[in-house]
């Protein structure tokens, strides 16, 4: 299922959906699984989801529109991340693939001076972990305890990228993990 992007205009024309999609889904794998609205609302008036260092989309489908949110970050550095937010009832039906390969599109196609893209986990979101995968990211670090979880134990962080090199020649580089001399 193709999916595409639509700029958002979250201190205007699209705020109360924001609001409204932010805190009416739980997002299991987030360090915030639940968005109070006084929350998402100071968010959006802050900048986190349209200033100089983010901006956002919804993900829209063949079949749906606003399937999901995706929100970038960093933008003024070369390796921005991003947010990536399914709805419940869209998620595992292909869309994350289709959204991440989407969102790195639009960053290496829009941000000439953007030379990798990245993005990261928990441990146990094995599902985004696929989702990476087959969108041709590359496993770059597992930050062990490095995922908070409220209640419990911290969990590992593991990161993805992708190379603007690799977008745009098909291929996948890989990582030099037994490098250390020995």
């Amino acid at each position: 299922m193709a999916v595409h992007l639509t700029r958002l205009d979250p201190t205007g024309a699209d705020r109360e959906a924001l609001v409204v999609f932010l805190t009416t889904e739980e997002f299991p794998f987030h360090v915030r699984r639940r968005i109070e609205r006084a929350d998402a609302e100071r968010g959006i008036d802050e900048g986190a989801w349209r200033d100089d260092e983010h901006d956002s989309f919804w993900i829209d489908s063949d079949e749906h529109d606003r399937v999901g949110v995706l929100r970038l970050e960093d933008l003024e550095d070369p390796v921005p991340l991003f947010d990536l937010r399914i709805a419940g009832e869209h998620r595992g039906k292909g869309l994350g693939v289709e959204a991440l390969r989407a969102a790195t599109d639009h960053v290496f196609r829009t941000l000439p001076e953007v030379t990798r893209f990245e993005g990261q986990t928990r441990e146990d979101n094995t599902a985004m972990r696929r989702v990476f995968r087959r969108a041709g990211w590359v496993k770059e670090a597992h930050y062990r305890e490095g995922w908070p979880v409220p209640g419990g134990e911290p969990l590992a962080s593991v990161a993805y990228g992708v190379l603007r090199r690799d977008w745009e020649s098909g291929t996948t580089t890989p990582v030099p993990w037994d490098d250390e001399p020995a």
